[in-house]
């Protein structure tokens, strides 16, 4: 792969945003806006380990709910399934299929 003149202006002008943000980041304001910006990954951190905490319970109860609605909605989805995967015969991996 070949430099040219495009690869060498944007390394040249990504490392002059990076001089540019370190400068930044070390006014005042920039260390302020680190700061915030270290609260809000440790609130999204912590809203992400509360949902991994209630994922057990929440897909257990849209397990059970969602089975009633289907359900009431489609009475004979019970009989309708069991003569579905009745009709499917499990293979061993042994036979040849054709």
């Amino acid at each position: 792969m070949s430099v040219n003149a495009k690869h060498i202006a944007t390394f040249l002008l990504g490392a002059a945003a990076g001089v540019a943000l370190n400068k930044y980041l070390q006014t005042e304001e920039g260390e302020k806006t680190l700061a915030d910006l270290k609260d809000k990954a440790s609130q999204l951190k912590t809203e992400a380990e509360g949902a991994i905490d209630k994922a057990p319970e929440y897909f257990e109860k849209l397990k059970t709910e969602g089975a009633a609605a289907l359900k009431e909605q489609f009475p004979d989805i019970e009989k309708f399934l069991q003569d579905l995967m009745g009709g499917i015969k499990p293979t061993t991996g042994a036979e040849e299929v054709k």
